[in-house]
């Protein structure tokens, strides 16, 4: 019996002591204070001396230490096993439920952005109208639109460019950034509370160790993952179904994100404002080369890491 709870709560530690049943009947083991054997003690509380105890019960006393639920009787005779069976099924088809929802909702948004007649407003010159006519409002309509965007799998390059164009290097940068970790925070919590009971439940013993090895270094996973450009939306729902912890998901995202976002915008945007003042002499201004390497120069930002980190793969070996 105690072996089997040992196994089944791990947070406690078993000790069996067993010796002759004269050795706790002499004068010395009664001076300790000690329960009259044989007896069960959990923490200071004595579960039972003198006489057996079932397992229900010390599991129970277990339970009640370690400030959890205590578990369900056992149901007894075909009836109460089939009851128990329905039971256990229920609690199976909850997360199955929610998984169930969370695709559909995925193949949902996919459908409604590309094959429905909002794809016809889904480009730079609809996108810009339709911000336009919003007046002061813009940067949130925008901000907003971003973060619906991203949930419904729509082209971050095109939700950038629009905020670049519209709102310039420096604004269009804040709002693309703001919209962005709106977005990948709702899209986070969406797989979380659909996706990630029922992935759980599939995690094998080889799997769980990469579970708990993205909580322990959420941060660092996520920071690089961002930095190497992973698809953004499908992270975002990814990393809801993990065991990484929101705060890392959070400072992850938003660090890894600003260098990508900032280059983009600050790119578009600066040859933006060339093609609208109309000064073609402004192509050769240092604002534009340097937009221009920065450009070229976030392509070959995810190769620069993997020898960072091959680097120190080495150094470690």
């Amino acid at each position: 019996m105690l072996p089997r709870l040992g196994e089944k709560y791990k947070d406690i530690e078993i000790e069996v002591m067993s010796k002759p049943v004269v050795e706790y009947q002499t004068d010395e083991y009664f001076e300790l204070e000690l329960p009259v054997a044989p007896a069960v003690m959990v923490a200071d509380e004595i579960v039972v001396e003198g006489a057996s105890v079932s397992q229900d019960k010390v599991e129970n006393v277990i339970c009640r230490c370690l400030g959890i639920s205590e578990p369900e009787p056992e149901k007894k005779g075909l009836l109460g096993r089939f009851l128990g069976l329905m039971e256990s099924n229920k609690n199976r088809r909850g997360p199955a439920i929610k998984a169930a929802v969370l695709i559909i909702f995925i193949v949902a948004a996919i459908v409604i952005a590309r094959f429905t007649p909002l794809r016809e407003y889904l480009t730079a010159e609809k996108l810009k109208l339709l911000l336009e006519t919003a007046g002061p409002w813009a940067p949130v309509a925008y901000i907003g639109a971003y973060a619906t965007g991203v949930c419904f799998f729509l082209p971050g390059t095109l939700l950038a460019t629009v905020g670049a164009a519209i709102f310039g290097p420096y604004y269009g940068f804040l709002y693309v950034w703001v919209g962005a970790m709106i977005g990948a925070v709702l899209a986070f919590f969406i797989g979380r509370y659909l996706g990630r009971d029922f992935a759980a439940s599939l995690i094998g013993n080889k799997l769980k160790k990469y579970d708990e090895a993205i909580e322990r270094n959420g941060f660092a996973a996520v920071l690089y993952l961002r930095l190497v450009y992973f698809p953004f939306t499908a992270m975002n729902f990814g990393m809801g179904l993990t065991r990484v912890r929101f705060r890392d998901y959070f400072s992850g995202t938003a660090l890894g994100i600003i260098v990508g976002t900032f280059i983009f915008t600050f790119f578009v945007g600066t040859i933006k404002d060339v093609w609208s003042s109309g000064q073609w002499g402004g192509l050769l201004s240092w604002k534009v080369f340097f937009s221009l390497g920065l450009f070229v120069f976030s392509f070959f930002i995810p190769k620069i890491i993997e020898r960072l980190r091959a680097s120190q793969k080495v150094e470690v070996a």
